[in-house]
């Protein structure tokens, strides 16, 4: 009967109470185009448009025909289903599958808008209109734009220091595209090696990228903005393991990789993480060129997070340089940017950058404030290197005081959270301060074997557990 409900093989008829039109008919297990769903649809738009059976038929069909139609009885042709469009005044390819007209277009556009809301607002705000792409692309089956939002949902996430959060949508993302090819992949790939790393899981970050980038290499599928993606996104991670030779070859890779590629946030992130090896191998005036580069196309894209992280690299080549007063300005620039954005792990990076000047510069008092309460968002699994990198100047400022007890102390705790990450010249840093302070007390066989560790770690300078380096494409520059 007309306006009831009644029960198929595929699952429960769904007649549409809201009038919303467009919204897919279909039950559990069943395909927006199979008979079924197909036959529900073409009742509710008749219904819709108030025509019998008979009225949608003539003059080419019969009332009898789109009465089995409309029950799921028959597969309906294409002939078939472009007349009954027709009479529907809707577009084949709605009936044929559901979508609205220009659905894919419109939910691209406004992917790209919440994109911008990111990159320039607010990420709560971008969080917002993600998920309202995500739930329209799960209702339609539009596997591209459903990945396009979980990785969105992603960066949000990231953005807002909920690395589990944030994982959990990438790992969806790659699942949604696993029958895609390798580059489809690559910025949900990136996202989630990112935020293994921000929660310092170095070597497995490594692991994601290395695997990704030996399967573009091997297979052929040179595709220059997802090599790019991850090349880009192994340097952080290798500089921290002290693989700095394995960094190098990567920040060549991305320069080599830059006139093939037309993103140009792609290619700022490149100049702006490239500059962190250029720092290491003493260039310094190129590692400044690179990150003006960056902080040039980031202005003109109004990227507000990564423009932030540009002040914070600038800050950081000045604290190198002991110009500990331009140091601390690009810095507070950088926190401010960043406190706006309300982007919390990023923040209390920086403040450990932040609180390692001040301590330079004889504000202690001032450094540990800071430290004490940035480290209340810095517990496991929410940026461990920096944990340790926050306990290691609490340390220094104890000892600094004449509070040896609590330099140990803190000194023992970043210890413990850099041994889960495998940061190799933090982890020496630490056990040389702990066991310089040890000798000084007397106790020389616990400063050796603090001493030993640290020598565990940089046996091998330069090296890391990590297995062989990744094939290098056809195009490597060198030889």
């Amino acid at each position: 009967m007309a306006g009831t409900s009644s029960r198929t093989a595929g699952g429960p008829e769904r007649e549409v109470a809201d009038g919303t039109p467009g919204r897919p008919d279909r039950g559990q297990g069943e395909g927006q185009d199979s008979p079924a769903v197909i036959g529900r649809r073409v009742k509710r738009l008749r219904k819709e448009h108030e025509l019998t059976q008979r009225q949608l038929a003539e003059p080419v069909y019969t009332a009898a025909y789109v009465s089995t139609l409309e029950a799921g009885k028959v597969r309906p042709s294409e002939a078939a289903l472009r007349h009954i469009a027709e009479r529907l005044g809707v577009a084949y390819e709605e009936l044929a599958t559901g979508k609205p007209t220009h659905l894919v277009t419109a939910l691209r556009l406004r992917l790209a808008d919440a994109q911008r809301v990111l990159a320039t607002e607010d990420a709560v705000d971008a969080q917002a209109a993600y998920e309202l792409i995500l739930g329209e692309a799960e209702e339609y089956g539009l596997t591209q734009e459903r990945a396009a939002a979980l990785v969105g949902l992603g960066e949000c996430a990231m953005e807002m220091g909920e690395l589990t959060e944030s994982l959990a949508r990438f790992e969806a993302a790659e699942q949604a595209l696993a029958d895609e090819p390798l580059p489809a992949r690559a910025r949900a790939v990136r996202g989630r090696a990112v935020a293994h790393y921000l929660a310092g899981e170095l070597r497995y970050s490594c692991y994601l990228l290395e695997s990704a980038i030996d399967g573009l290499n091997t297979s052929g599928l040179h595709d220059p903005g997802a090599l790019l993606q991850l090349y880009t996104a192994s340097i952080a991670p290798y500089m921290d393991m002290g693989a700095h030779a394995r960094a190098a070859q990567a920040a060549e890779l991305a320069l080599a990789l830059v006139p093939q590629v037309s993103d140009p946030a792609l290619v700022a992130t490149m100049h702006r993480t490239v500059a962190r090896t250029l720092i290491a191998e003493g260039k310094v005036e190129a590692a400044q060129t690179s990150l003006a580069r960056a902080t040039e196309l980031y202005q003109q894209l109004q990227i507000r997070t990564e423009l932030a992280h540009c002040h914070w690299m600038r800050g950081y080549v000045c604290a190198q340089h002991d110009d500990l007063a331009q140091a601390e300005a690009e810095l507070r620039t950088a926190r401010s940017m960043l406190v706006s954005k309300r982007a919390a792990l990023y923040v209390s990076q920086v403040e450990v950058e932040l609180a390692d000047v001040l301590r330079r510069r004889e504000k202690p008092a001032e450094a540990a404030e800071l430290l004490e309460s940035l480290l209340v968002g810095l517990q496991p699994g929410r940026g461990a290197v920096h944990a340790g990198g926050a306990h290691r100047l609490l340390g220094l400022i104890a000892e600094e005081g004449g509070d040896l007890e609590a330099a140990e102390r803190h000194y023992v705790t970043a210890l413990s959270l850099l041994e889960q990450t495998g940061a190799a010249g933090d982890l020496a840093d630490i056990c040389r301060l702990l066991g310089d302070l040890m000798r000084r007390e007397g106790r020389t066989e616990a400063a050796l074997n603090v001493y030993r560790t640290g020598l565990g770690h940089r046996a091998e300078p330069g090296t890391t557990t990590l297995g062989p380096a990744p094939a290098r494409p056809p195009f490597a520059p060198w030889t």
